[in-house]
């Protein structure tokens, strides 16, 4: 069981360019878990360790929400196991086959066209990370 957490919306969206004056309207509270969830019993979260993601804006320590009830399509950033180890990369479609592809140069693509030991656990629907440090 957890407990839901209501924090302020506002209803105005914040500029990333210039600044605009402020407006204390709040629209609405937000509750994170009816904004990340939107099938509960297929939902889970796990957190990214290493680098392989990183262009992608996954970085170590981010928190991934994973829905397995989306069927994954090409391009889709999906949580897969082979050889019963997990990793979490981009699905890929060349042809007939499929490939799972970092996003970050320094490592390579992996085949995963005809190999018995692939599975997918899920697409991964948002990613939570920290701007600051600590």
């Amino acid at each position: 069981m957890y407990s839901v957490i209501m924090i302020p919306l506002f209803l105005n969206s914040i500029k990333a360019g210039f600044p605009s004056p402020a407006n204390d309207y709040i629209e609405s509270d937000l509750d994170f878990n009816k904004y990340l969830i939107t099938n509960k019993p297929a939902t889970y979260a796990v957190r990214a360790q290493g680098d392989s993601m990183v262009n992608s804006g996954i970085f170590p320590g981010d928190i991934m929400i994973i829905d397995r009830s989306i069927t994954a399509k090409p391009n889709d950033i999906i949580i897969a196991s082979i050889d019963k180890e997990f990793t979490v990369k981009r699905l890929i479609k060349r042809g007939s086959d499929f490939f799972l592809s970092p996003e970050n140069p320094v490592y390579s693509e992996i085949k995963v066209s005809g190999r018995e030991d692939f599975q997918i656990w899920g697409v991964v629907t948002f990613v939570i990370h920290c701007l600051r440090g600590g």
